[in-house]
């Protein structure tokens, strides 16, 4: 069992040394790219509306953070697969899917650990909220990233081609979390237009987020749906990435 659980751990830090550790060393000008894309819709947000929406945006960071870590995963996973034949050695060997993917997705995260020190810092500074308000916030900004680990995953082991992988992920990255009301409440967007909102899960997490903090007051009822809606796109998500995703035929 503890060899098992030691061959486990090795696995998923090779998947961190791999993906960002040597990325991060050796190529530290990518990071820029890391810190910008989060704040840089933060920024405009908060100059658009003279800082009333402040609060919002730092949340929207957060998620568009997140969830682009785990959509990152696809190109990721791509590249390795694609380009250097990984998987392939990964799947001939005793490492399984889980533990191969757990270390990249972490590593996601180390690689995004500069926009994410940035925006903890913002949120110290601006966001007041209790520590329940703050567990609810996390556990937003956990299953955001399963999410769209799941569907990172997905995608990178049926792509063949690292330029398609890209073009999906911008392409994923714009819809779910550019165009959707994540930097700002969804009340500002018209009425009509508010339905096409709601065909993103990001939506969901915002308006669970921005009601947990403070920024958008919703019902019990529709905090309840939008947490039931985010939970039952991630575990569909998952199901497929489980049954649907080349892993060893790949």
């Amino acid at each position: 069992m503890m060899v098992q659980v030691k061959r486990t751990l090795n696995q998923i830090i090779a998947g961190i040394l791999v993906n960002s550790i040597y990325e991060m060393k050796n190529y530290p000008i990518v990071l820029i790219n890391t810190v910008l894309s989060p704040l840089s819709f933060l920024i405009l947000i908060v100059f658009v509306s003279r800082g009333s929406l402040l609060g919002d945006a730092i949340v929207g960071g957060f998620i568009m953070s997140m969830f682009s870590n785990g959509i990152a995963l696809q190109g990721d996973l791509s590249h390795l697969k694609n380009d250097f034949k990984l998987q392939e050695m990964v799947v001939s060997s005793p490492a399984s899917a889980g533990a191969y993917v757990t270390g990249m997705a972490i590593s996601e995260l180390i690689y995004s650990s500069p926009a994410l020190a940035v925006l903890v810092a913002l949120a110290i500074l601006y966001l007041h909220g209790t520590l329940i308000q703050g567990l609810l916030f996390c556990g937003v900004l956990a299953t955001m990233f399963l999410t769209s680990i799941a569907l990172g995953f997905t995608l990178a082991t049926m792509s063949s081609d690292i330029v398609q992988s890209f073009a999906f992920s911008r392409l994923i990255s714009t819809l779910f979390s550019t165009l959707p009301p994540v930097y700002y409440p969804i009340t500002l967007i018209p009425h009509p237009f508010q339905y096409l909102a709601y065909l993103s899960p990001t939506t969901y997490a915002a308006q669970i987020a921005q009601n947990a903090l403070g920024y958008l007051p919703i019902s019990a009822h529709t905090a309840a749906l939008d947490w039931a809606v985010l939970l039952s796109v991630t575990m569909v998500l998952f199901l497929i990435a489980v049954k649907k995703a080349r892993w060893r035929e790949a």
